[in-house]
This record gives C-alpha cells, sequence and structure tokens, in this order.
C-alpha cells in the first residue's frame, strides 16, 4: 500500500518537479568561453552568495563581473517561458560581451535563423549602463528584427535593468545602490469624489501626450535612416499623428471619475489583490494598439515602466471602455483599460511611464521604430499620510506572491479548465458505463473520434497541454533538492491531467491516458484512420514479433531515467525520442531533423496502428508499471475468447491481446473495441450463438401455441394407420 501512495505522489508531482528544475548562472558558464564575455580572459570564479555574479578572470586578476539576466528582472517572452541571456560588465559598468544562452521563442522566431538572435545579443557588448540609468534606459538605439518585436525588446529591457541592478549592487561605474526613502505612501481608498474631465486634467490625474504628424517625420528624419525618410506619414505637419491620454483607474476616485459607478464596480471585481489597472485612450492616425495582439495575444506597441521594471500587457490583461463617464469628456476612438499583475511590483505612489513605440514601414517586411514617453505621476492627494509600515516576514510575502501567482493563472484560464473538466467527465462516465457506451458500434466510433480530435486540437495543439516523460525525469531529481506545491499549480491543465492520470491507474491502468488524453496518439489513431479511408494496407506483426517489440519501450524509459540521475539537462537532450515537442508543442515548427523524426514514426503509423506508443515511447512505460496496481478488471470477456474465438485478438488496434485471450494490460490503451465486439451480433460468435439459440427456442414455442395443422395443410405430418 505505501508503494501505492508514492506512485500516486510521484504522478502528481511531475509538474512540479519540472518548474523546480531552474535554470542558473553556474549552469550555463560551463557552456561559455570566458573570452567570450571579455576579451583576454581565462576563467570563471565562483557565483557570489551575497549577489549573483561570478568574477570573470584574466591571469587570476577580476577583469568583468558575469551575471545572468533572468536572475535580476523577469525576462518573460512570447512562449511564456524567460529568455535567458548571459552577460559580463566591468569596473566602469560597461558590458564587455553578452551570451543567448537558452530561450523558448519558435512561435515568434519562425523564419528568423538562431544566428541572427545570436548576433543582435552579442551587438549589446560595449553599451555604457551609466548613461543608461542617467536616461532611463533610453541611451541607445534599439535594434529591432522584424517579426521577433517583443523578443528583441525583452532582450533589450532586460539586459538594461539588470545591467543596471548589478552595477548599483557592486558599486560599478560610480553607480550606488538606490537607497530606500522610507515607508511605501499607500493610496487613499476612502476617498469617493468623483470630478469632471477639466479637474482630472488640470491636477495631473489624467496626463496627456500629442504629437502630431511633422514631430513624427522630423523624429524619423533625425535618425538618419533614408530608407524611413523616405516613407514619410501621409497627411499635413499639424494633424494628429496620435493624442494619448493616461490614468490609474484603480485609484477610486479617478476610477468612479472616468468609468462611471458601475464600470468601476467591474473592474475592481476584474481586479486580485495586489493590482491595479490604467486607462489608455487615444485618437489620430496611429492606434497604439496595433494588430500585433490578435495574433500573437500582446500589445507590442506600448509598454509600462517603473524604474528598473517594466510591463507588457496581454489580450487577457485588457478591456474595452465604451465611453468615459466624466463630463465634459472628448471623444476617443480607442478606449481600453489594462490590468497591471501584482507580481509586477507595480507601487501606484510612485512615478512611472507609458512607453510607445512607433514603427514605420521601411520594406516590405521590415520596419524601424521610435519610442515616445507619456509620464504619470499620482497626485499627492490621493496618497494617505506616511506611517510606519507593518512588520511582515519575507518567507510569508514570497508566499503569498507565489499565490498569488498560480492563482490568478487558474482564473485567467478559467474557460480552458472548464473544457478540460468536461472531458474527463464525459471520459469517466464512459468507462463507469461502458457496456451502454459501446451498444451502438457506430455512434461508439463516431464518439472516439470525435473525442480525439478534441483532444488533438483542444489539449495538444491550442492548450499545449502534453504530458511528457521530462515530467518524470525532472521530479527524481527535484525530489533531492525539494519543491513546493506552488510550482504544480502554474500550469493548470498540466496539474489536473497528472491527477486525473493518477487516479485512473488505480481504476483502468494507463489506457485512460494513452489512448484517450494524448494528443500525439490521437494524432497517430486520426492519421491511420484517414489512411484506412485511403485504403492503404495494414500491417499485423506476428505475435512473436510483436511480443518481442513491447520491451523496447520501458528500457528506453529506464534508460532515460537512469540519465537523469546524472544529468537532467542531458536526460532532456536524450528525452528527443519523445516526437510531442515537435509534433504537439511546437507544431512542426522546428528544425528539419526533429521534424523528420516525427514525421517518420506518423507514417510508420500509416500502415502499424499507433506505432509509436506500442513500441517507443517511454511516457507509456512509465505509466504502465504503476498501472499494475489497478484495483479492477472492467474488460468483459467470455470464456470462449481466445479458445476458439480469435476475433477480438485479431481486430485489437494495438495487438494488446494474447492468443490465449488475455488482454496485456501493460499494453492495452482501453480503446474499448473488445467491448464493442463484445457485444457484436454479427461478429462475436458468442452472442450469434445465443441469438440463434433464442430463435430456435422461440420458433418451437410458436409452433407449439399454434398447434398442429390440419391433415390437408402442406405442413401437416403424415398420419399413419396401424
Amino acid at each position: 500500500m505505501r508503494a501505492t501512495y508514492f506512485l500516486l505522489a510521484l504522478a502528481l508531482s511531475c509538474l512540479m518537479a519540472l518548474s523546480a528544475q531552474a535554470d542558473s548562472l553556474a549552469s550555463f558558464l560551463p557552456e561559455i568561453e570566458p573570452a567570450e564575455l571579455a576579451p583576454g580572459a581565462d576563467a570563471f570564479g565562483a557565483v557570489r552568495e551575497d549577489v549573483k555574479v561570478a568574477p570573470v578572470l584574466k591571469g587570476g586578476e577580476t577583469v568583468a563581473w558575469a551575471f545572468l539576466t533572468s536572475d535580476f528582472v523577469g525576462t518573460t517572452g512570447y512562449s511564456g517561458k524567460p529568455i535567458h541571456v548571459v552577460a559580463a560588465i566591468d569596473a566602469d559598468a560597461v558590458l564587455t560581451g553578452v551570451k543567448l544562452v537558452k530561450h523558448s521563442e519558435p512561435i515568434v522566431l519562425i523564419g528568423i535563423p538562431n544566428s541572427k538572435m545570436v548576433a543582435l545579443t552579442e551587438g549589446y557588448a560595449g553599451l555604457d549602463l551609466k548613461r543608461e540609468a542617467e536616461t532611463g534606459g533610453e541611451g541607445h538605439d534599439l535594434d529591432i528584427i522584424s517579426g521577433a518585436t517583443v523578443t528583441i525588446m525583452v532582450i533589450d529591457d532586460s539586459l538594461v535593468r539588470a545591467g543596471i541592478k548589478v552595477s548599483r549592487a557592486l558599486g560599478l561605474g560610480g553607480l550606488s545602490p538606490v537607497q530606500a526613502d522610507g515607508p511605501k505612501r499607500e493610496i487613499d481608498t476612502g476617498l469617493s469624489e468623483t470630478y469632471d474631465w477639466a479637474t482630472l486634467s488640470g491636477d495631473g490625474s489624467v496626463r496627456r501626450m500629442t504629437l502630431d504628424i511633422g514631430q513624427i517625420n522630423a523624429a524619423f528624419e533625425a535618425t538618419g535612416d533614408q530608407r524611413a525618410i523616405r516613407r514619410p506619414e501621409p497627411g499635413e505637419p499639424d494633424d494628429t499623428f496620435i493624442d494619448m491620454h493616461m490614468a490609474l483607474v484603480s485609484v477610486p476616485s479617478i476610477g468612479k471619475s472616468l468609468l462611471g459607478e458601475a464600470e468601476y464596480a467591474n473592474l475592481v471585481n476584474w481586479l486580485d489583490e495586489g493590482e491595479h489597472a490604467i486607462l489608455v485612450l487615444g485618437r489620430g492616425a496611429y492606434s497604439f494598439k496595433g494588430s500585433g495582439y490578435v495574433r500573437g495575444g500582446i500589445f507590442d506597441r506600448i509598454q509600462l515602466i517603473q524604474g528598473d521594471r517594466s510591463v507588457r500587457f496581454f489580450d487577457r490583461q485588457q478591456r474595452r471602455l465604451g465611453e468615459v463617464a466624466a463630463p465634459d469628456a472628448p471623444s476617443f476612438t480607442e478606449l481600453d483599460i489594462f490590468r497591471i499583475p501584482a507580481d509586477s511590483e507595480f507601487d501606484p505612489a510612485e512615478p512611472f511611464r507609458l512607453q510607445l513605440l512607433v514603427q514605420r514601414a521601411v520594406g516590405a517586411v521590415e520596419k524601424t521604430f521610435l519610442t515616445f514617453d507619456l509620464g504619470y505621476k499620482l497626485p499627492e492627494s490621493y496618497l494617505l499620510p506616511l506611517a510606519a509600515p507593518a512588520v511582515v516576514e519575507d518567507a510569508t510575502d514570497e508566499a503569498a506572491a507565489k499565490a498569488a501567482l498560480w492563482q490568478r493563472i487558474w482564473k485567467d484560464r478559467t474557460v480552458e479548465i472548464g473544457v478540460l473538466g468536461v472531458m474527463l467527465l464525459v471520459l469517466t462516465g464512459t468507462f463507469f458505463f461502458q457496456f451502454q457506451a459501446t451498444a451502438n458500434a457506430r455512434f461508439f466510433y463516431w464518439f472516439r473520434i470525435g473525442y480525439l480530435t478534441l483532444t488533438l486540437f483542444f489539449v495538444g495543439w491550442y492548450a499545449n497541454a502534453q504530458l511528457s516523460v521530462v515530467n518524470l525525469m525532472a521530479l527524481a531529481g527535484s525530489l533531492r533538492t525539494g519543491f513546493t506545491w506552488d510550482a504544480f499549480l502554474l500550469d493548470p491543465l498540466v496539474f489536473i491531467q497528472w491527477f486525473a492520470v493518477a487516479a485512473a491507474l488505480l481504476f483502468w491502468g494507463r489506457g485512460a491516458y494513452c489512448g484517450w488524453l494524448c494528443p500525439f496518439g490521437a494524432l497517430q489513431e486520426l492519421t491511420n484512420k484517414i489512411a484506412r479511408a485511403f485504403r492503404v494496407p495494414q500491417w499485423t506483426l506476428p505475435w512473436g514479433l510483436n511480443e518481442r517489440l513491447w520491451p523496447l519501450k520501458y528500457m528506453i524509459f529506464l534508460g532515460l531515467f537512469g540519465l537523469s540521475m546524472v544529468s537532467i539537462p542531458l536526460a532532456e537532450t536524450y528525452a528527443e525520442i519523445e516526437p510531442f515537442k515537435t509534433a504537439i508543442i511546437l507544431k512542426f515548427v522546428r528544425d528539419w531533423p526533429f521534424v523528420v523524426f516525427a514525421v517518420v514514426l506518423l507514417l510508420i503509423g500509416l500502415f502499424i496502428e499507433r506505432f509509436y506508443c506500442r513500441y517507443l515511447c517511454p511516457l507509456g512505460a512509465a505509466l504502465a508499471i504503476p498501472a499494475r496496481i489497478r484495483m479492477f478488471d472492467w474488460l468483459k470477456r467470455y470464456k470462449e475468447c481466445g479458445t476458439p474465438c480469435q476475433t477480438c485478438a485479431n481486430e485489437c488496434p494495438v495487438q494488446a491481446i494474447h492468443p490465449t485471450g488475455e488482454i496485456n494490460p501493460n499494453e492495452c490503451v482501453t480503446c474499448l473495441h473488445c467491448q464493442v465486439l463484445y457485444q457484436s451480433e454479427s461478429k462475436c460468435p458468442v452472442v450469434i450463438k445465443q441469438i440463434k439459440r433464442r430463435a430456435k427456442v422461440g420458433t418451437a414455442d410458436l409452433k407449439g401455441a399454434l398447434g398442429q395443422p390440419p391433415a390437408n395443410h402442406p405442413n401437416a405430418k403424415p398420419q399413419t394407420v396401424s
């Protein structure tokens, strides 16, 4: 029983393990030559305990300090994962070298060589961070790669802000650490007066930035880029390019004045604890929203900047406003509310700015960019007087921040969680009432096709909730270092699936996931169905060969698991034997060797159904091992199954039924086809025999009820005379 609990906990903990395997500066330094970060350097020193930097040594002398940007600032890109950059900074606060070491930006970088990204990142060598600190990060020109705007902006922002933080922490270039100004100011939530537009604009509650077409054309001319100069904005110089206003509407008085009582109440319900919101209004020829958020879900023309922190807004953090409630407010073509997440460390009492990215096409696909800032400072009248802050333990703050993070993620993915929950309920009902579900062969066939299609398109390609053996390998490593439950919950769909799989292992074995919820398994089966429709011949392996190929996936799993005990990154590299990342997560947009491997497996699957699942899948093997503890045998069988009847064995899609009639639970994917055959009146000999017997008995009873025909009737028995 203790083994059962352990295996259940193992399955439940997989997501957590993967999340806990964090990247660090120490893990990246062995992959970098010291001379790549500082000319002439020949070694790295140990990473410091107080500040996460490592000395870059030349002849034993420290010539620079290496740091990982994600150790100091948020570096999340389009993929939702950090973009890791290692940089080095010298005593004058100048970057001596930069190295892009890891990223997960496949969607943004479609068609963009990784070498181009690496070259652009390395071009930040020589950046003077003293000037960046003086100019608020605007002391350099931002070089943009068309098609990867957000990714480049994240790299640029993280290098500048992390570099300034390191410089201040180490006192480089004369930059001193930022001293706290005392207790934090708090918003006076008791104020509820409402004001008209003129009052709000006059006291700074609403801030404005207006740019005309002449100013924009002049700004592009100042860059000296002839391609941009040759494409001026259409219109007269005095025409409005953009008239943009901003207000902090999470402040009660400002929010009620601009949104109205009803909309402000909706805003309060929308915001979680620690979150704030700004209202951005715009009119003119240029849109501050653009259309990028429709394609990628991120507003790439604006970002909020406060000190060393920046916030980019996603579509789930935005709501449209119908109209401004304040009297005498002008009309706007764009009215949008943006939510500032709690983990951004935004302080409403401190000044901040909204940066606008203005782009101009200079070619068929190329663009050049300028940035303009709309500054904001909350008027003093909305703030409480200074008061001594309550003493709170750091550990408590950290735990609350983690809890707020995963709770917000779950709230944002409510729809996806609901759809997955319904899928799991339907599947559970199907298994519990499988005899009724499989009574009609045609209905069940199309039900299964529909379910697998939903698994592939929703769970796989839309939600990217494909489970992997990498989860299990990472768990083994994390058990040695410890983990917390918060990380488990960062991906709700994956967490829910692991919980469901753990429960299903006790009832039905591996088949609940492998046969119904695995997106790649669904892709194999659906493509095989299409192949059958085009009369592609199906190959049935000899039983002896089929049985001897089964152990391959167990050997692969054990090999990967053992390798993970030595090196998880190395094990993850060899775990590419799973085509899940290529076919499901990246949707085949990847380097050609990975795509070829996945396509070859699918092509073989056209002839041998679920070839990969049956013989190569390490995840299937990992689930089959604890599945031996399942508590029930749900699949019904007749004593004639296997002796002499071989119908189910011959028609089993994965050849999981022995010639003697037993179903191998390690290989069964619980497709329930054998249960359809169990009730088939046209294929199951036992059912056919029962029908004939009932028909024969019924005929005899009918004759007895009607009596003997008359003597002259053609069917009358001849009479004998004694």
